[in-house]
C-alpha cells in the first residue's frame, strides 16, 4: 500500500502540482486552448450569441436523434462542472497565488470555451445508438471513429480512465466532501448522511439519462441563482470595493504580491500556476467529460451542441467563480485571521521545531499563554493566531502538542495536545487562514451579517447541493465509458456499484483516493487532448461547412 501511495503521489506532482513552473497538464491544456482558438477564429467570441440561440429552444426538434433536449444536456454537464471547484478552487487559487490567481482563471476559461466547443463537437459527430435506441458519445467514440481502429487502445485508455475517475473524483469524494461538511456543522454521523445521499443519487441515476437530464434541468438553476443572488448581495452590500477588488485581481497577475498575513507566494508564475490549474479543475475544459453529456441531446447538427458546450466556461468560471473571488477580496477573507475551533491534529496544520529542539528525541511543541516557545504552528503554511483552550477565548493555552515527523518533509504533525496539567485534548481555539471552502464560507459569513448571522450557510447548503449533483452527472460518464469497455448490458450494473462506491466515500478517509481520482482525471485529459489535436482539422471542415449555411429559422 505505500509503494501504492508514492506511485500516486508521483504521478500527482507529475501531472498537476510542479509548483517551480507549469505543470506538464496545465501547458498542454492551455496549448491546444491557444491552438484551436486561433483554428476557429476564436469561435468563442464571434459564436457565443447563436450558442444563446440553440440553448433557448429555438432549434429544438423533438424528432431529432437523442434522448435530452438542448438545455437538459447543458445542464448536466453544468452540474458536473459547477460544484466544488467554485467554492473551494477559486478560495485554494487566491489563498496560494493571490487575488491575481482570479485573472488567471478567466485566461483559461476564454481559452476552454474554445475546447469545449470542439470536444463536444466532435462528441456529436462520432456518436452512436444503442440496442434500446438511446444513444451514446464522448471522446472513446471519437477517437476509435475519427481517428480509426489503429487507436482503439487511446480509446480504452480514455474509457478505463472515465471510469475510475467516475468512481472516485465524480462520486466518493463528493460524498466525502458533504459527509464532512454535515458532521462538522450539524453533527450528523457520516453513515447517516451517506445513506441519505446515496439514496438520492440512487432514485435519479437508475433512471438512466433522461431522468438524470430532468433533475439537473431544474437543480443546477436553482442551486446556481442561489449562489450568484447570495453573492450579488455582499457585492451590493460592498459596492464600494468592488472596483479596488477588480484592481487588484488584475494588478496581481502581472505583478503578484502577498498578503499581510503571507496569503500568496508573491511570485508570478505561483500566481499563473494556481489560477490556470483551478480554472481547468473548475470547467473541466479538455478533459472529455462533457463530450459525454452533450452527446446525448438531440439534434443532427454536431456544431449545435458545440456552441451550447462553449457556454459552460463562461458560466462557471466568467460568472460563478468570479462571484466567489470578488466576494473573498471585497470582504478582506483572503487575507483575515479567523476565529475558530480547530483540530490541531488534522492534515492543514503542520508544524516546525527550532534547530535545538529538533534535535531532541522528545519531538514536542511547548506552549506559554497561547504562543509556541520553540517553534511554530502553521495552518496551510501560515502561522496560526493565539490559541486558546475555550471557545470564548478567555484561557490562552499552555500546555504541549506531542508531534511525529512527516515523511519526506522538515515539518511535523500532531499526534496529541495535552495542558500543562496534563488534560488531553482534542481541540483548540484560536485565529487561522482559512483556505478552500471553510474561505469561501467565511467570506459569506462577513459579507452578508450585515442582514442576517449565518450567511456561510447559503454556502453550506450550495456545497450539499453541488456535490449530490456532480455524482450524478458523473455516473453517466462512468457508465458510458463501461458500455464502450464492457457492452450495454454493464451500464445497469455500473450504477450499482457506483451507488455503493458514493457510499464508500462518504465513511472513509479519502487521501489516497482523492490523489489516486486525480491522476485518473489527469490521464483522461493526456488521451482526450491528444485526439483533439489530430482531429482539430475535423472540427474545424464540421464548423466550417455549418456556418457556411443560413440559420435564421429552425429549420435552417
Amino acid at each position: 500500500m505505500e509503494t501504492f501511495e508514492r506511485i500516486i503521489a508521483f504521478l500527482e506532482n507529475l501531472i498537476w502540482n510542479t509548483p517551480e513552473s507549469l505543470p506538464a497538464m496545465v501547458v498542454l491544456l492551455l496549448a491546444f486552448g491557444v491552438f484551436i482558438t486561433f483554428r476557429l477564429g476564436f469561435v468563442q467570441v464571434r459564436r457565443f450569441a447563436h450558442g444563446l440561440k440553440v440553448v433557448t429552444g429555438f432549434y429544438d426538434d423533438p424528432e431529432d436523434e437523442g434522448d435530452i433536449n438542448h438545455f437538459q444536456a447543458l445542464t448536466t454537464a453544468l452540474s458536473a462542472t459547477v460544484g466544488i471547484g467554485n467554492i473551494a478552487g477559486v478560495a485554494l487559487a487566491i489563498h496560494y497565488g493571490g487575488p491575481g490567481a482570479l485573472f488567471w482563471m478567466w485566461v483559461t476559461a476564454i481559452f476552454g470555451m474554445a475546447i469545449k466547443f470542439t470536444e463536444v463537437t466532435l462528441a456529436q459527430e462520432y456518436r452512436e445508438t444503442n440496442p434500446d435506441g438511446t444513444v451514446s458519445g464522448g471522446p472513446m467514440y471519437y477517437i476509435e471513429r475519427g481517428l480509426g481502429s489503429n487507436w482503439k487502445w487511446l480509446a480504452v485508455a480514455f474509457a478505463v480512465s472515465a471510469a475510475i475517475c467516475a468512481f472516485l473524483t465524480g462520486n466518493a469524494v463528493q460524498a466525502n466532501t458533504v459527509a464532512d461538511v454535515m458532521q462538522s456543522d450539524f453533527q450528523i454521523p457520516t453513515v447517516v448522511t451517506g445513506l441519505i445521499t446515496a439514496s438520492l443519487v440512487a432514485a435519479v441515476i437508475l433512471g438512466g439519462i433522461k431522468r438524470i437530464g430532468k433533475v439537473t434541468s431544474k437543480l443546477v438553476p436553482f442551486m446556481g441563482i442561489l449562489y450568484v443572488l447570495g453573492a450579488l448581495v455582499i457585492l451590493i452590500l460592498n459596492y464600494d470595493q468592488i472596483i479596488p477588488s477588480l484592481q487588484m485581481i488584475v494588478g496581481y497577475a502581472f505583478n503578484p504580491q502577498a498578503g499581510a498575513l503571507g496569503v500568496g507566494s508573491g511570485a508570478l508564475i505561483f500566481t499563473l500556476s494556481y489560477g490556470v490549474q483551478r480554472g481547468i479543475f473548475s470547467n473541466e475544459a479538455g478533459q472529455g467529460s462533457a463530450p459525454i453529456a452533450h452527446s446525448a441531446a438531440k439534434t443532427d447538427e454536431p456544431v449545435r451542441e458545440g456552441v451550447v458546450a462553449l457556454l459552460e466556461p463562461f458560466i462557471d468560471t466568467l460568472i460563478i467563480c468570479t462571484m466567489t473571488g470578488l466576494v473573498i477580496v471585497s470582504t478582506g477573507a483572503w487575507d483575515m485571521q479567523h476565529k475558530t475551533t480547530v483540530n490541531p491534529s488534522t492534515d492543514s496544520f503542520s508544524y516546525t521545531l527550532s534547530e535545538k529542539a529538533a534535535g531532541s528525541a522528545s519531538e514536542t511543541l511547548y506552549f506559554s499563554d497561547g504562543v509556541p516557545e520553540n517553534g511554530t504552528m502553521e495552518h496551510y503554511n501560515i502561522p496560526v493566531d493565539t490559541m486558546y483552550t475555550d471557545a470564548n477565548y478567555s484561557e490562552p493555552f499552555t500546555g504541549r502538542i506531542e508531534l511525529t515527523k512527516s515523511e519526506g518533509s522538515d515539518t511535523y504533525s500532531a499526534v496529541a495536545v495535552y495542558t500543562k496539567g496534563d488534560t488531553e485534548l482534542s481541540q483548540l481555539h484560536g485565529g487561522i487562514v482559512e483556505n478552500g471552502a471553510p474561505l469561501t464560507i467565511r467570506a459569506f459569513e462577513i459579507g452578508l451579517n450585515p442582514l442576517f448571522p449565518g450567511g456561510g450557510y447559503v454556502v453550506t447548503f450550495a456545497v450539499l447541493l453541488f456535490a449530490i449533483s456532480t455524482s450524478i452527472s458523473w455516473s453517466y460518464y462512468g457508465d458510458r465509458a463501461a458500455q464502450y469497455l464492457l457492452g450495454f448490458e454493464s451500464i445497469f450494473w455500473y450504477r450499482v456499484v457506483f451507488v455503493a462506491m458514493h457510499f464508500f466515500g462518504a465513511v472513509v478517509t479519502l487521501t489516497t483516493i482523492w490523489a489516486f481520482g486525480d491522476v485518473m482525471l489527469g490521464l483522461m485529459a493526456f488521451f482526450n487532448i491528444v485526439a483533439l489535436f489530430a482531429l482539430s482539422g475535423k472540427a474545424y471542415q464540421i464548423t466550417q461547412k455549418y456556418f457556411s449555411r443560413d440559420h435564421s429559422s429552425p429549420e435552417s
